[in-house]
């Protein structure tokens, strides 16, 4: 029952170029998939399974207290191997077809008000080390151009334009590439990370990454998210802080400044609009707050 899993996830890696982040969650999944049927069930093939097997699991997810929108995750990741077995003949129904996920509040991102995340990025640049400089250029460029962590470690030297005409090149889902503006200090902040403190953390080698970790090897996402927490303990900030957090305050403080909806879509790389549009409503909020606290008559 392993090998169509394997087929599965070369596909989405091959036909599909989801990143590797994506593609474990993937095999997690379905991984635990196969062990509930293997301990629950007599099938011995994908053949066997049915309708009643996947609601087994479902309940069998909710009895183990798996929360709502990680079910949800679950059977999407099932629905999907599911509908590429049909796809590729090697079962004639999809057991998943018509079966609604459990219902799940789409849950608003929270950002932080400007002061917080200029107080964040101030962190770094009390430390001397190579590696405190590299942090700076990281944090300072997640929240000049929004992307996500998982683009931010991938970047290669080369992505970022510090000459003339500023602007970071990265991948997203389905390797979609996009190019985001930069403005004048950030480009100037990781040219001169690559002049003079990336060449510390390289020890001679010839990677193409662009953050090294101190073994001269490209960051990786866990080591990165670390750091920041580690920065937002030192600004006496929230520990909830992730990399997606300054992903949403840039968002959120793009909207806010008088950037229209498209233009934030497309720096966010957002694949639909509805997406982007779920940060109107904490703009929204600001405005009834700035309009209750400014009107003579709503006092």
């Amino acid at each position: 029952m392993k090998q169509p899993i394997e087929n599965f996830l070369h596909y989405l890696a091959v036909e599909k170029g989801y990143s590797e982040h994506t593609i474990s969650a993937y095999h997690n999944d379905l991984t635990q998939l196969v062990e509930f049927v293997n301990s629950n069930t007599s099938a011995t093939s994908w053949i066997n399974f049915n309708r009643q097997t996947m609601l087994s699991y479902m309940l069998h997810l909710k009895e183990r207290g798996y929360v709502a929108t990680t079910i949800a995750r679950k059977v999407a990741a099932a629905r999907s191997f599911f509908g590429f077995m049909v796809a590729e003949g090697l079962i004639k129904t999809d057991p998943t077809e018509n079966m609604s996920s459990p219902s799940v509040g789409k849950a608003l991102p929270k950002p932080i008000p400007i002061n917080q995340v200029r107080l964040l990025l101030e962190q770094p640049a009390k430390l001397s080390t190579a590696e405190a400089k590299r942090d700076g250029a990281m944090l300072e460029l997640l929240y000049a151009s929004g992307m996500r962590i998982s683009e931010l470690v991938a970047l290669n030297l080369g992505d970022v334009n510090t000459q003339g005409n500023y602007f970071v090149r990265c991948f997203g889902k389905g390797r979609k590439e996009r190019i985001i503006p930069l403005y004048e200090k950030i480009a100037a902040t990781v040219k001169k990370y690559v002049d003079e403190d990336r060449p510390k953390l390289a020890h001679g080698k010839k990677e193409t990454a662009l953050f090294l970790n101190a073994r001269g090897e490209r960051l990786t996402r866990q080591g990165f998210w670390q750091k920041l927490k580690e920065y937002a303990k030192m600004a006496g900030l929230s520990s909830k802080i992730s990399p997606h957090t300054l992903r949403h305050s840039f968002a959120t403080h793009m909207l806010s400044g008088g950037a229209d909806l498209r233009s934030v879509q497309e720096l966010l790389g957002h694949a639909n609009i509805s997406t982007t549009q779920v940060y109107t409503h904490l703009t929204t909020d600001q405005v009834r707050r700035t309009y209750d606290k400014s009107h003579p008559r709503a006092k």
